[in-house]
């Protein structure tokens, strides 16, 4: 029989000196952290973010705040970010006044290329496309149910649905 398996997790916690209130008192702070580099995500997303900086802003490592991120919010630092940064693009391409380069550096992208893939790849069509056909879909709808009804979803997110025998 395993030694680990006859003691509880309480117990080892115990036996390594670290107090139930302790973890979770830890858990809560280090929640906490998480939280305000996701708000911080929201507010600078067009500001040249990176996880280095991120985790420096919170005293952790990036690979710490990587790991932590994702267990909490289900996507990695970075992909939030660009999740975040091609919302507003989407939203800046409704608008129609803006062309696809000046929304790419709008939103904070320092790449065309990985903007329009990364667009893609979300949204599933490229933002030129989405631009000369989305700009009067939400026409007449609050900002609020807008941002709801066109929020992107990852291609893996996606619903599948089978092809319809002709």
């Amino acid at each position: 029989m395993c030694l680990l398996t006859s003691f509880s997790l309480s117990s080892l916690r115990s036996a390594a000196g670290i107090k139930p209130q302790a973890a979770s008192t830890q858990h809560l702070r280090d929640l906490a952290r998480l939280r305000r580099v996701r708000d911080r995500i929201d507010r600078e997303y067009e500001q040249p973010l990176d996880v280095e900086a991120l985790a420096r802003g919170v005293h952790m490592s990036a690979g710490h705040l990587s790991r932590e991120f994702r267990l909490a919010f289900g996507e990695s630092p970075y992909s939030y970010l660009m999740t975040r940064r091609i919302e507003r693009a989407m939203a800046l391409l409704r608008r129609g006044d803006l062309s696809v380069t000046e929304v790419c550096f709008a939103v904070g992208c320092s790449s065309l290329g990985t903007f329009s893939s990364r667009f893609t790849e979300l949204v599933g069509k490229p933002p030129s496309t989405y631009r000369r056909h989305e700009a009067s879909a939400t026409a007449g709808m609050p900002p609020c149910v807008a941002k709801q009804v066109t929020r992107p979803i990852r291609n893996r997110e996606a619903p599948v649905t089978e092809p319809q025998p002709a």
